[in-house]
């Protein structure tokens, strides 16, 4: 006996309901029943408002289920890991909460404290609430708390995605998925837009506290160390708290406009734009003017736009960042046990915003403070402080 057609689409609804979002075919396979009777369904059911079709996805409008108290019925939840005073991260959040509140999900949100091991406890308790799929930005200050980490992750048995962390080539968590900005291309975009401006000899200094923050200082030591109109750089820690491991040299530790001076550099790479407002704020303090005697790029933009003057900037994709991680996390959810599908490591570019800290070597007072976008923009390529 054929099933009636409305308990059919009542079953479609309640399975997408249950997930966020669904495949055709394998509601299709689920309900015993042709593709193509499950398109006329998903059709219907579209016009009515109680469906989203995308390409052979399909995504509810309803509400996420909830329990008696307000809680979240489990399978509807997301968990999401990031470290305390993410601010750089906060853009994110908002992107991937865009897409998974769209595909009927809800962000159950853990805040990181600032100690060894922290993440663990909070994914083993996001699990055991019934999160369906995490999506992480573990605070990995160092090489070997990025180690540490990587057995239990490994281990995971749900979906899961990386947020702005790239694990070690080789490295037991290789082949998760992971979406995050390219750090290289945006210190590559600082540099050639100092040095286009004709600058010759720069000062980079970075926090060395964080992946990103990692990833720049070797990504501007090799641009640097190879660029052919780069006479000489040094590199710095941006703040005396900005190191977490590891001894530093006099240089590395001195005092920025100390090191200006020793380095005759007319300009400044800063990370990140916090550090970066107090360096100049320090630097009118001792006589250097930005960008009169000092060309400054900040690197993050997610306040250098406020300083006085306007930070030139490098900015990551934050938000978009979020957003291609849920996308990515959804797509793991919604296919089918022992699909197979190739792990994604998705990488998207930073962009540059010209502002007032930067000018032409040599150039006479500018009359105003520019606000014209010099920029690239971000595209794919397949906090705290970041």
């Amino acid at each position: 006996m054929r099933e009636p057609v409305e308990l059919r689409r009542q079953r479609i609804l309640a399975a997408v309901q249950a997930r966020g979002s669904a495949r055709v075919r394998d509601l299709a396979a689920e309900l015993d029943v042709s593709v193509v009777t499950v398109r006329r369904d998903v059709e219907e059911l579209t016009r009515e408002g109680r469906l989203r079709r995308g390409h052979g996805v399909v995504r509810s409008t309803l509400p996420a289920r909830e329990l008696p108290g307000g809680e979240v019925a489990a399978g509807d939840r997301v968990a999401v890991v990031v470290p305390e005073r993410h601010s750089y991260l906060t853009e994110t959040l908002y992107g991937a909460r865009t897409v998974l509140e769209e595909a009927g999900l809800r962000i159950a949100l853990h805040i990181a404290p600032q100690v060894p091991g922290a993440e663990r406890p909070l994914v083993e308790r996001a699990l055991a609430d019934g999160a369906r799929g995490l999506l992480l930005a573990p605070r990995w200050t160092s090489r070997a708390a990025e180690e540490a980490d990587y057995g239990w992750l490994a281990a995971l048995d749900v979906p899961a995605v990386l947020m702005e962390r790239r694990p070690r080539r080789g490295s037991a968590l290789h082949a998760l998925d992971s979406v995050c900005s390219d750090h290289w291309y945006g210190a590559h975009l600082a540099v050639e837009h100092l040095v286009g401006l004709g600058h010759r000899r720069i000062v980079f200094a970075t926090r060395d506290d964080s992946p990103t923050a990692r990833t720049l200082r070797a990504a501007f030591a090799e641009i640097a160390g190879a660029h052919p109109l780069v006479e000489s750089w040094a590199w710095a820690l941006s703040a005396p708290e900005a190191g977490a491991e590891g001894a530093y040299s006099a240089d590395q530790t001195a005092e920025l406009p100390v090191l200006l001076r020793r380095t005759g550099a007319t300009a400044l790479v800063l990370h990140g734009d916090v550090d970066a407002l107090m360096i100049v704020q320090r630097l009118a303090g001792e006589g250097v003017r930005v960008p009169r005697d000092c060309s400054v790029v900040a690197y993050d933009d997610v306040v250098a736009g406020l300083g006085a003057p306007p930070l030139t900037a490098v900015s990551p994709p934050k938000a978009e960042v979020g957003k291609v991680a849920a996308q990515v996390l959804l797509q793991r959810l919604a296919e089918a046990p022992g699909a197979g599908w190739a792990v994604r490591r998705v990488e998207l570019l930073p962009r540059l915003t010209v502002r007032g800290s930067t000018r032409p070597v040599g150039a006479a007072p500018a009359g105003r403070s520019g606000g014209t976008d010099g920029g690239t923009d971000g595209g794919t390529r397949d906090g705290n402080h970041e």
